[in-house]
């Protein structure tokens, strides 16, 4: 219960801003008064304020008002109380930890995570958190920076390389980022490193040309690592909104994305997201951000990121 406590803490802190939109509105307008429609009607509008989503909205709203006919729910303070058992009953039990390599007849295999996103997403910010998490767990790790083609980007891998003491395989800037995959899975096998972590191209769900290069890069890993992928994580960015919905959808298509890392929760008012995304999408959320140090990541536990929504700032 102790280590719940403090996940939940961790997570509360990363949510300030949800909670001040979301939880504080929610308590001023429900303390004190008595469940009736117009209270409903605000009830609505803050979760939508919240990015949850509108159909998540609206099953919640439809709960609320079913128990008030029926008598079961008359106080507005006991409303967030009921909104916490609703979400929760929401996510359904789910493999949410990181998929690993087994060896291959006997030999060890580098377990190979393509890391995919738009630009300005956290993807790099993103790609770092993963290896400090992959290091602290014990593991050795090898970085591919296949992001060619933004300016800088392959700098700004290197300069977190250096921060995290992990070896990094990188091309010329506008080379093929295929090819820089490649080389890197050669390296990867060469070194035995535990884990390779590929920073792919940024690139929009909406450019069919670049979502196929990156259906490229995830080939060349698989022909030149039996298995490989074994993740492929998206990172969106919590402060999209519902366009984060439509990134998951494009790049599940070309990509066959695993898992979701949320980034930039603290940035935002909206963090419902993670909620939203959960009624859009059945690909689990595996990760949140919850700032710009390696050490901002916490493993995604639906219950533990409820009730840090809703705690209560005391």
């Amino acid at each position: 219960m102790a280590v719940f406590k403090n996940v939940v803490s961790r997570i509360s802190k990363g949510l300030r801003r949800t909670r001040e939109a979301l939880t504080g509105s929610l308590r001023s307008v429900l303390a004190g008064r008595a469940l009736d429609e117009d209270l409903i009607k605000e009830i609505e509008a803050r979760l939508i304020q919240a990015d949850v989503g509108v159909k998540t909205t609206r099953k919640l709203v439809d709960s609320i008002r079913t128990d008030w006919k029926a008598g079961t729910l008359t106080r507005g303070d006991d409303v967030i109380d009921h909104l916490k058992l609703q979400l929760k009953a929401m996510w359904p039990d789910a493999d949410r930890s990181l998929q690993f390599a087994t060896p291959e007849n006997g030999e060890k295999t580098p377990t190979v995570i393509l890391v995919a996103g738009i630009n300005g997403s956290g993807k790099t910010t993103s790609v770092a958190k993963l290896a400090n998490l992959m290091r602290k767990s014990g593991r050795t790790v090898l970085l591919g920076a296949c992001d060619t083609f933004r300016a800088g980007a392959v700098k700004q891998l290197e300069i977190w390389s250096d921060r995290l003491d992990v070896d990094i395989v990188r091309g010329q800037e506008g080379g093929d980022p295929a090819a820089v995959a490649f080389d890197a899975c050669d390296a990867a096998v060469a070194r035995g490193v535990d884990v390779l972590i590929i920073d792919t191209a940024g690139r929009l769900h909406t450019q069919d040309p670049l979502m196929r290069q990156l259906t490229k890069i995830r080939d060349v890993v698989a022909r030149r690592i039996p298995g490989a992928p074994h993740e492929v994580i998206l990172v969106l960015d919590a402060t999209s909104g519902q366009n984060a919905l439509r990134q998951a959808e494009e790049f599940t298509r070309a990509i066959d994305v695993t898992g979701l890392m949320l980034a930039k929760l603290d940035g935002t008012a909206r963090g419902g997201a993670a909620i939203a995304v959960r009624e859009s999408t059945e690909i689990p959320v595996k990760f949140i951000g919850l700032g710009e140090t390696p050490d901002d990541i916490e493993l995604f536990d639906p219950e533990a990121f409820i009730e840090a929504m809703f705690a209560d700032e005391g």
